[in-house]
């Protein structure tokens, strides 16, 4: 099953997008230092903009992020080891990733969540790699 197909059944969708918004909590809470610290702060204005903004983006980037995503992980069960591959295949997982957040960013209405993906940006693939490994075992949890 692929992580398209497992978020198009109504009865997984929710705890994935619960398992999504955990992931992205986890990866926030464990940064560090002075760039930790700025993500931090962005992180905390965009989930200000309204109760429940988080889930609301992660609901409406997930099918994108999915069909994305599907092919890499679709690539490592070929191979034998679905998670190892995603994982060794950071790079470019950040760039597909960031490939969806880049176009809607751009399109954003809140000028907070313009300006904080902006400021943000330039560390945002490192970022992104070091949650792959998080992202492997929900892709593990839910696409098998």
């Amino acid at each position: 099953m692929s992580l398209s197909d497992a978020i198009n059944e109504p009865s997984k969708k929710a705890t994935i997008v619960a398992d999504c918004c955990k992931l992205v909590d986890e990866e926030v809470s464990a940064k560090g230092g002075l760039s930790g610290l700025a993500v931090k702060a962005g992180y905390h204005a965009v989930k200000g903009i309204s109760p429940g903004f988080i889930t609301e983006v992660v609901e409406k980037l997930l099918p994108e992020f999915a069909s994305k995503i599907d092919a890499i992980w679709d690539e490592g069960k070929k191979s034998g080891n679905a998670a190892s591959h995603f994982v060794t295949s950071k790079s470019r997982v950040a760039d597909v990733l960031l490939s969806v957040t880049d176009a809607k960013a751009k399109n954003a209405k809140a000028a907070v969540v313009r300006g904080t993906y902006e400021k943000l940006r330039g560390s945002a693939k490192k970022n992104v790699e070091e949650a792959v490994p998080r992202l492997a075992k929900l892709l593990e949890k839910h696409a098998g």
